[in-house]
């Protein structure tokens, strides 16, 4: 059985991050932090919605005292996605699924 290291996620590049981002103009956020904060019902959730879509919002509420940097950084760490970017209290997120439909994955562009 390979041994797979969870912690390695491919870096994106700024072109990568900078289509991502293009891409996400008309996303709404599909999942809402609220005052619990990330817990596991939210890790599932989201990574539901990753499986689903590759590219997600995530907005951090403001009824919680949330650090919104922190927040980003673990939320993309367990559920070992790219954090693309972080718009006030919204977080972009991208991870690839393979398994996806070929004509609905996100192809990123080279480098």
């Amino acid at each position: 059985m390979i041994e797979k290291n969870e912690h390695t996620l491919p870096l994106l590049s700024g072109k990568q991050k900078k289509f991502l981002k293009g891409l996400s103009h008309h996303l709404s956020p599909v999942i809402q932090i609220g005052k619990e904060g990330i817990t596991e019902g939210l890790i599932a959730a989201t990574e539901i919605e990753l499986l689903h879509h590759e590219l997600i919002k995530v907005k951090i509420g403001n009824n919680n005292d949330l650090e919104k940097n922190e927040t980003g950084q673990a939320l993309s760490e367990a559920t070992r996605s790219n954090l693309v970017q972080l718009i006030g209290k919204t977080l972009l997120l991208y991870r690839k699924n393979p398994k996806r439909v070929k004509e609905e994955r996100i192809v990123l562009p080279k480098g």
